[in-house]
């Protein structure tokens, strides 16, 4: 077996010795890491195995050297002795050789004894480490605390949706005619009748006063027919005319007053072509801006005027998805929920929470089989004009009944991989670490549907200074939800 085979197989054992208990030491940070939950653990657990292992393995390591030298002492004497059968002089090359192998020697000793003092050094400098920061210790920290606030709630479910008005409306002549007139401010709030547009209404009461003109020709033909008529009925009793001529006087008699009666319907006709020309809002709203300008020709039923809203109610449209209507009407079979009128929060894009109440109205017959969701209708009042037609707006439907829920502050949850927790004040004002399990947001604070007890204190604010589980705190009790107490607070409340 060659030199350098053997050196190389004498320093295995060693460098594998040495990496089994750097692998080891690792195993037991990782664990460390994980029981402790969070990345400052991870660190400190990290600098511990870094700090045990080096000294562990650092003689090893020298260990495996010094055996390296040290086969190399014995090649070095094995080429300066060579065999008897060459006939060389042993005294030739004795003296020299044997200085440099104890040169090696002593070298490879020295560093074995430097690779041993390191770790030992190194060992006394953390502990004085320790030592100095044990004695340096801060305070610990002031948190905020809250006891878990237990209370009766409703299960709101969330939606999206959009405003709309309960009536609007596209206004358009029932006239042809040029605007002459527009009588109204552009996006002010008209009431039910006030003129809005007037059409040039000259055409029109001309057409009325031909239409009563004949109306009154009409009248005169009638009357003349009627007189014919009576001495016709008079005559026929004495036999002084024909009956031929008494059937055409009687029948000149009610064709006069048919031409009365349509002489009459034109002029109705005439007279609401002349209301026409003045275009009046037909409900109480909004006005938008007017599309057509004086001087303009607008055309019977074609003409967009400018279009109309009502402000007050006001609807919103969302749409619920299916399982969520199946789950509704799952629970008003079994009367725990109301069929209609269920109450509804809504809330604008720039408010926080769902300050407005309404109801729901209207749910559609059938569910869109393309997006698979069913269309309803929340109905809110709007007396300080907060909605306008068209705003997006968040949605909340009450969902269940009324049950027992635990609720915390949302800000007090934290975050391990695919793991909730919370710190909780634990013996002695130590933060105890729990894992919670949560649900939905109600009311501003989160459910938590286990992991906690009614009378856990919970670390609300200051849980950023929570390093790890066993970390002792300083409390600071306030109520569930309230914000972070201002630091004169602090004080006084220490």
């Amino acid at each position: 077996m060659s030199i350098r085979r053997l050196a190389i197989l004498s320093s295995i054992p060693a460098l594998l010795l040495g990496g089994f208990v750097l692998a080891w030491l690792a195993f037991i940070a990782l664990g460390a890491a994980s029981a402790v939950g969070s990345v400052e653990g991870a660190l400190m657990a990290w600098t511990l195995a870094f700090v045990v292992g080096v000294p562990l393995a650092l003689p090893l390591l020298a260990l495996a050297r010094f055996a390296l030298f040290r086969i190399r002492e014995k090649k070095s004497r094995h080429r300066d002795n060579p065999s008897p059968h060459r006939g060389a002089p042993m005294t030739h090359r004795k003296l020299p050789a044997a200085g440099r192998a104890a040169s090696r020697s002593g070298s490879g000793a020295r560093w074995l004894l430097a690779s041993a003092a390191l770790p030992l050094a190194l060992a006394v400098a953390g502990c004085d480490s320790r030592a100095q920061d044990a004695s340096a210790m801060p305070p610990p920290p002031a948190v905020s605390v809250a006891t878990v606030l237990s209370k009766p709630v409703h299960q709101w479910d969330t939606f999206n949706g959009r405003v709309s008005a309960v009536e609007s409306v596209e206004l358009r002549p029932r006239v042809s005619g040029y605007v002459q007139r527009v009588a109204f401010d552009e996006g002010q709030e008209v009431k039910e009748g006030d003129l809005l547009f007037v059409i040039d209404q000259r055409p029109y009461r001309a057409a009325l006063d031909r239409a009563l003109a004949q109306l009154q020709r009409a009248r005169a033909e009638a009357g003349l027919a009627r007189a014919q008529d009576a001495r016709a009925r008079t005559l026929i009793e004495a036999q002084a005319i024909s009956r031929e001529e008494f059937e055409a006087r009687k029948a000149a008699s009610a064709q006069g007053e048919a031409g009365v009666r349509a002489a009459e319907a034109a002029v109705a006709a005439a007279r609401l072509d002349l209301q026409f020309t003045e275009v009046r809002a037909p409900i109480d709203g909004r006005i938008g801006r007017a599309m057509v300008t004086e001087g303009n020709l607008a055309q019977a039923d074609q003409t967009l005027l400018t279009t109309l809203v009502s402000q007050d109610p006001m609807y919103v449209y969302f749409e619920s998805d299916e399982q969520t209507y199946l789950r509704y009407a799952e629970l008003a079979r079994k009367g725990e929920r109301s069929r209609s009128s269920n109450p509804v929060r809504v809330g604008l894009a720039n408010e926080d929470g769902f300050p407005h109440e309404g109801t729901v109205d209207f749910v559609d017959n059938q569910v869109d089989p393309t997006t698979g969701t069913i269309r309803a209708r929340a109905v809110l009042p709007n007396p300080d004009r907060v909605f306008t037609p068209g705003l997006f707006a968040r949605v909340q439907v009450q969902g269940s009944g009324r049950f027992e829920a635990m609720l915390i502050d949302d800000k007090a949850v934290l975050t391990d991989q695919d793991r909730k927790y919370v710190y909780v004040l634990g013996a002695d004002d130590k933060a105890v670490r729990k894992d919670v399990v949560l649900g939905r947001m109600i009311d501003g604070l989160r459910v938590v549907e286990s992991g906690l007890a009614a009378d856990d204190k919970v670390i609300v604010h200051g849980v950023q200074k929570v390093f790890m589980p066993g970390m002792p705190v300083t409390p600071q009790v306030i109520a569930m939800g309230a914000p972070a107490p201002s630091p004169a607070q602090a004080v006084a409340m220490q």
